[in-house]
């Protein structure tokens, strides 16, 4: 079992959540907001009404569930990838394409057992547009931090509360993660000169941020029905009867285009971002694996 593969996925999660989180709070807002009408009118909306902090609302929660979860994805795609090679070859010789999609479709499902509660109570944070700061007029938020959200949650909506979203994040993550590993191994591999093993380091960066873009090009539009059911009944009468009646009533009501309303800030977020994921996880595992035969070792995607 790859044990460093965990380790090294929860490092790498940690590093991706400092970079993207910004850009993140903007996402979610557009997805589940109609008084934000584009990316760079909910910043500066966002910065002239919160300030800097409003940006980062609710991060503490996920900066430690989102270790947890890039570990678990990270670690079922690694230690999945071997397990098809054992039961196909005996453990040796490359993984097929299909083996990694497979691979990480299991990563993205895995995850989603670990992540639903702390994604939900991030997103219901960063909706919150009310400042702490505003006068006695004005209305103010209903959750006081991460940990008040979570009480609140289980408070009213039960334990299972904090699992409304489970299966919208499942219908996301696993196929996005597939594409995700997928893209990632196959850049990787076309930029890896002849007669190595691994690519470069250039090589890594780029191949990751092209994988961070091809998991979120088919992820956006669950990722949006994933944001409004979590939103769903916090401050009015639930609209929302499940998945599919989510799905027919956002397209009634606002049109196909609403699915991708948000692809532009994903796209502009998950370059960066996996970019520095992918390339923490390579340096953290390559520390966590040294030895003679390391540097022989072919790395992430390639058995």
């Amino acid at each position: 079992m790859h044990i460093a593969d965990f380790l090294s996925g929860s490092f790498a999660g940690a590093c991706g959540v400092v970079v993207g989180y910004p850009l993140d709070t903007v996402k979610v807002r557009i997805q589940t907001q109609k008084q934000f009408s584009g990316i760079w009118q909910c910043v500066a909306t966002t910065f002239s009404k919160e300030g800097v902090h409003g940006f980062f609302k609710g991060m503490s929660l996920p900066l430690t569930t989102v270790t947890l979860t890039s570990s678990v994805s990270f670690g079922t795609y690694r230690n999945c990838l071997q397990c098809l090679s054992q039961v196909r070859r005996g453990g040796t010789g490359p993984n097929t394409k299909l083996e990694v999609f497979l691979s990480g479709m299991a990563g993205g499902i895995a995850q989603t057992l670990v992540m639903c509660p702390g994604d939900l109570v991030k997103v219901r944070l960063q909706c919150q547009t009310e400042s702490k700061r505003s006068g006695a007029s004005m209305p103010k938020p209903k959750y006081h931090g991460p940990i008040h959200c979570l009480l609140s949650i289980i408070k009213e909506e039960g334990v299972m509360g904090l699992y409304r979203s489970a299966l919208p994040l499942m219908l996301r993550d696993g196929p996005s993660l597939a594409t995700y590993f997928l893209t990632y191994a196959t850049v990787s591999e076309m930029l890896t000169s002849s007669g190595k093993k691994k690519p470069d380091w250039g090589a890594v960066m780029l191949a990751g941020g092209i994988a961070g873009i091809a998991g979120w090009t088919l992820g956006t539009p669950m990722d949006v029905i994933k944001a409004r059911m979590q939103m769903d009944g916090v401050r009015e009468t639930r609209r929302y009867k499940g998945v599919i009646h989510c799905i027919t009533e956002t397209a009634r009501v606002e049109g196909g285009g609403v699915f991708f309303r948000s692809l532009g800030i994903n796209y502009l977020r998950a370059f960066p971002v996996n970019m520095v994921v992918f390339t923490a996880y390579e340096l953290a595992t390559d520390v966590l694996q040294a030895g003679p035969d390391r540097a022989q070792q072919p790395r992430l995607g390639f058995e």
